[in-house]
């Protein structure tokens, strides 16, 4: 009796984490947690290839979930499918927009400037205040207005 009541708890165990993953709160933000991921037209290895993404830490908006693949939308609207296993939830974001982004000592227009960053660098999320994001491109941090990042805020 005790063995089978072990295998039973084996089994709950095994089986809740799947389901669990799926209890997710959509959309959410993501990065691509590899040197090489594949964006598919569907959920599943034998999908053709759409996208082949070569950016490590590009941040994608995760909108659908199916059995270990993720339904994602990156910064240009594109959309498809990409193996969960190739995703990291560590957060991300990559300027958008027209000319230069000012990255500042603060989190203020007023605050010395930093850097100035192209559009299309990204970096690693932190904090958020007062339409500032601070953002971390390769150990120089500083600040950038939220509205030049895609990845910040809400999903």
């Amino acid at each position: 009796m005790p063995s089978r009541l072990r295998l039973a708890a084996c089994l709950v165990v095994l089986f809740a984490a799947p389901a669990a993953a799926q209890d997710v709160e959509l959309p959410y933000w993501a990065s691509i947690d590899t040197p090489e991921a594949n964006m598919r037209v569907g959920a599943g290895e034998q999908f053709p290839i759409q996208w082949v993404y070569k950016r490590e830490g590009l941040p994608v908006k995760v909108v659908r979930l199916m059995q270990g693949w993720r339904y994602v939308e990156e910064p240009d609207g594109t959309t498809g499918w990409i193996s969960a296993s190739l995703l990291s939830r560590q957060r991300t974001a990559i300027v958008v927009g027209e000319g230069l982004a000012a990255m500042r000592e603060e989190p203020s227009a007023e605050s010395d400037l930093r850097w100035n960053l192209e559009p299309g660098v990204v970096g690693d999320l932190g904090e958020c205040e007062a339409g500032w994001c601070e953002l971390d491109v390769e150990r120089h941090v500083g600040w950038v207005e939220e509205s030049r990042l895609w990845g910040a805020g809400e999903p």
